[in-house]
């Protein structure tokens, strides 16, 4: 697999960042593995529920490729990478970044809230796309047309916060055919839904998804929202 040098690496590309660090996997099929995240400030979306609200605005503190292509390096180059948010596809040099990682033959990720287009992600990204349910009071700003960009190896996420979000979920599951061509994700929102009650709802039904538990939470609490 070819590699970028950083002297080929265009200077002026900067990405306003809110924290870069290094964790195990805390949702999804990649769950456990550790991975080394890139977390982008700004988000146009304001979820009910929202752990991360400290990225949701944007921090002013600009970080070039160049730059967070040498944190990863000093991170001994883990395999496993994810860009998430707020939201990383409001800023532009995002396409930069999932560039570079995939010339350098990571296993990359992209975490994003349904509400941008994924047309320019490049199809080799493991796309984690959320499906706001109304909980969140964000389901009016969903893009269903994205759901064309995804394929086996992508996931859709709905998070549960009661039975209203989770017959809406079902809903939108049949609705759209999901588990036929991508991977369909249940999560117990944080504090709101219990777990347990969430898990029988899906035994009960059989329903073809994973239900999933945030592991970060459950290892190091609240404010170690990954």
């Amino acid at each position: 697999m070819p590699h970028i040098l950083l002297s080929d690496m265009p200077q002026e590309k900067v990405l306003d960042v809110s924290e870069i660090f290094v964790s195990l996997q805390g949702e999804g099929t990649l769950a456990g593995i550790p991975t080394f995240f890139v977390r982008l400030s700004g988000c146009n979306l304001r979820c009910n529920w929202c752990d991360t609200s400290y990225a949701q605005k944007p921090s002013k503190n600009f970080i070039s490729i160049e730059e967070i292509v040498r944190h990863w390096e000093k991170a001994g180059k883990i395999p496993y990478v994810q860009i998430t948010g707020g939201e990383p596809l409001l800023q532009e040099n995002v396409y930069d970044l999932m560039d570079f990682f995939l010339k350098e033959g990571v296993t990359l990720l992209l975490e994003t809230n349904g509400s941008i287009s994924l047309r320019k992600v490049p199809k080799e990204v493991i796309k984690i796309l959320d499906l706001k349910t109304p909980s969140s009071g964000m389901t009016p700003y969903m893009r269903y047309e994205n759901l064309a960009y995804l394929g086996t190896k992508d996931q859709v996420k709905f998070v549960i916060a009661d039975r209203v979000d989770y017959e809406w979920a079902k809903k939108r599951m049949s609705l759209y055919y999901l588990p036929v061509y991508t991977q369909v994700l249940f999560s117990p929102a944080w504090g709101l839904m219990n777990p347990q009650e969430l898990a029988n709802w899906i035994i009960e039904e059989r329903l073809p998804v994973r239900f999933q538990l945030q592991l970060h939470k459950i290892l190091w609490g609240e404010k170690r929202g990954v």
